[in-house]
């Protein structure tokens, strides 16, 4: 007798977890250095159109895949086309890969979380205490071990009892820690010269590039292609309007966006610092921000890098759901099983990415150490080329009347909206999304890397009818 597939609680419980994994790194540690780089408010802009032209209809699209079919990102493919189940694995693989090096990341914001309150500020020098951490061998390889296994012991509860529970509490405790450093922020003598910046377009600082990054950016931060929205959605009830869903969800994404850069930008401006300080701006440049607060600095430390642990948790946890959901559909584990197996597995990557950034940094990959490389064929690589596919299979392979009646509830809502939808997925998003890969796989100055990520997805797609 088949077991009957687990559910989410309640709405509100859903839209948290699926909020809580668009809300990651992708919006408090690398969305202010992109809007930094490429000029503030008019990128702020581009960014505001292409998460709700394009992620919304995305997200959609995963939505229905997994809602329709009750499966995750493999078994949802392979139940509408067999032919495209390649498209489902690298919707795991994909995860499972980003896993390998983003429990490091937040390994690093739990230990400046801790660190924050034990003398980090005292440091002289924010880029030496920086690299002095990731460059060690155990200290890094413990924060990371913790949390990931924060993310195992969550995930083993199960969706109701881990991940909703979960959301519940360290969504709004995220919402309310950026509030706090934000009001902070802002009675900083200096700090309007941030806002203007944040909120004034200048659109002559926008550059061909931008829209793509701004693109990319969304992409990233709204966990499209990852098989996370497919996963999560095939746990959601039939009477769920799927594209108010994720209005709200890339609501939530893009809210959270724009209160990283007013709580970030204000105080850099303030204190005379630069805003395009790259992928350290948080690490390196931020802790500054702080040591010039004097005797409060080490609490505003801490809360910032606790909103930065909880927003990289609340991500993480969904990619290890994919990966052991995957585990549970397709090869009848028990939740338990596939979740320590595949938190091991992980670890097991961690190890060599966490070691790239110090004893290990000489071993390379094309010329990447581990954690770049992953990096790299994941972003620059398989969630461009997984979006496009995305789109694709949706607007071309499935009916649309099957399309109109998920869409719609049956026609009991958002009715007006689903022609604009569907010749968005059909005709436009996957060009624009394509644009974005062949950008991105042209960006990468590895060619190996390049090869190794496109052999990759051939093979899946020829060996896709025997998985």
């Amino acid at each position: 007798m088949k077991k009957e597939r687990e559910s989410w609680g309640s709405r509100i419980g859903f839209v948290l977890a699926a909020a809580g994994s668009a809300i990651g790194l992708g919006n408090i540690w690398r969305f202010p250095y992109i809007t930094g780089e490429n000029g503030g408010g008019a990128f702020l802009l581009i960014y505001l159109f292409f998460t709700f032209a394009v992620g919304v209809s995305v997200m959609t699209s995963e939505f229905i895949l997994g809602r329709s079919s009750k499966l995750s990102s493999v078994g949802a493919f392979k139940s509408k086309d067999r032919s495209w189940t390649f498209v489902g694995v690298l919707g795991v693989l994909t995860p499972f890969l980003i896993m390998g090096y983003y429990p490091v990341i937040g390994g690093w914001s739990l230990a400046y979380m801790v660190k924050s309150l034990t003398g980090l500020l005292k440091s002289p020098d924010m880029v030496d205490s920086f690299v002095g951490l990731i460059s060690g061998t155990w200290e890094p390889l413990i924060w990371m071990l913790i949390y990931l296994a924060m993310n195992a012991v969550i995930i083993a509860r199960g969706v109701n009892k881990g991940i909703e529970k979960a959301s519940v509490v360290l969504m709004p405790t995220l919402f309310v820690l950026l509030i706090i450093i934000i009001i902070k922020g802002l009675t900083l003598p200096g700090s309007g010269a941030g806002l203007t910046f944040l909120l004034k377009p200048d659109f002559s600082q926008v550059r061909p590039s931008s829209f793509l990054a701004a693109l990319g950016q969304a992409f990233f931060s709204l966990s499209l292609a990852m098989g996370v929205m497919t996963t999560y959605s095939s746990y959601l009830g039939e009477e769920e309007s799927l594209p108010k869903n994720a209005l709200i969800i890339s609501t939530m994404d893009f809210s959270i966006a724009l209160m990283a850069g007013l709580a970030l930008f204000p105080a850099l401006f303030a204190f005379g610092l630069e805003p395009t300080q790259g992928p350290g701006l948080v690490f390196m440049v931020v802790p500054r921000i702080f040591q010039e607060m004097g005797a409060v600095g080490p609490i505003f430390s801490f809360i910032f890098f606790a909103a930065l642990m909880v927003a990289a948790l609340t991500s993480s946890m969904s990619l290890l759901e994919v990966v052991v959901s995957y585990l549970m559909d397709e090869r009848g584990m028990e939740r338990r099983k596939a979740t320590w197996l595949s938190a091991t597995a992980m670890f097991v990557v961690c190890i060599m990415a966490s070691l790239s950034q110090g004893p290990l940094a000489d071993v390379t990959l094309f010329g990447l150490g581990t954690l770049d490389f992953l990096d790299t064929i994941t972003d620059k690589i398989f969630l461009a080329v997984g979006g496009a596919l995305i789109s694709i299979f949706v607007g071309w392979k499935l009916d649309k009347d099957f399309l109109y009646n998920q869409f719609t509830n049956n026609g009991k809502s958002a009715t007006g909206f689903f022609n604009i939808w569907y010749n968005l997925v059909k005709f436009v998003i996957p060009v624009l999304v394509a644009v974005v890969a062949i950008s991105g796989i042209l960006s990468i100055e590895q060619t190996g890397v390049m090869v190794t990520g496109l052999v990759v997805i051939a093979v899946l797609a020829i060996f896709s009818k025997k998985l």
